[in-house]
């Protein structure tokens, strides 16, 4: 019985995953509106029945969708600090660098930053934003000051600025035409590399 079991948790598991695929494709190729969830489930061979299994709405299924590219922008950003060393400077400029990548990724820039503000209303976008790039942020402030490598001022609004600005800079890259992307991410690394700079102590 528990093998039986185990064979349709798996498959269940192997649906859900082809959904989140073949939905992140459409959603980074055709936007939201654009997107029907009968073409979805068409892309993997389901039914549209399936689709609800898994999503309750679309919206559902899109925010699942930017969640998982908002993870993999975690773990990227996480990897590149890791990589930097224990200097926290370096190691946050290294995630500012390695965010802005991401940002330049069509897909990342499509679906998190011109679509999921569309298809899930500003309010929850922000959220989505926040739980996923406000901790990470808050970690690299916390880490400089501690070094002593920026005053020590209150830090929540020192996230929340610095939170902003590399918002500012992503839905930039998101807006930006493809052979134009690593130009506009240089300029931008320049400006906020050159403010990060102004504040720093050593």
């Amino acid at each position: 019985m528990s093998s039986v079991k185990s064979r349709r948790e798996q498959y269940s598991q192997a649906t859900k995953a082809a959904l989140l695929e073949a939905a992140t494709r459409r959603f980074a190729d055709q936007g939201f509106a654009a997107t029907a969830l009968e073409d979805v489930a068409a892309d993997i061979g389901a039914s549209r029945g399936a689709v609800y299994h898994h999503f309750a709405s679309k919206t559902a299924l899109f925010e699942a969708v930017a969640g998982e590219l908002e993870s993999w922008m975690v773990r990227q950003v996480i990897e590149a600090t890791e990589a930097a060393g224990d200097d926290p400077w370096k190691a946050a400029m290294a995630a500012t660098d390695q965010f802005l990548q991401c940002c330049c990724d069509p897909v990342y820039g499509r679906v998190v930053w011109q679509e999921a503000p569309l298809a899930l209303g500003w309010h929850r976008w922000k959220e989505l934003e926040v739980v996923y790039a406000y901790g990470l942020i808050e970690q690299l402030v916390a880490g400089l000051i501690a070094a002593g490598q920026l005053p020590e001022l209150p830090r929540e609004p020192m996230t929340r600025i610095t939170f902003h600005i590399l918002g500012a800079a992503g839905m930039a890259l998101a807006e930006a035409a493809e052979e134009d992307k690593e130009r506009v991410k240089a300029d931008y690394l320049t400006a906020i590399f050159h403010l990060f700079d102004g504040a720093r102590l050593t």
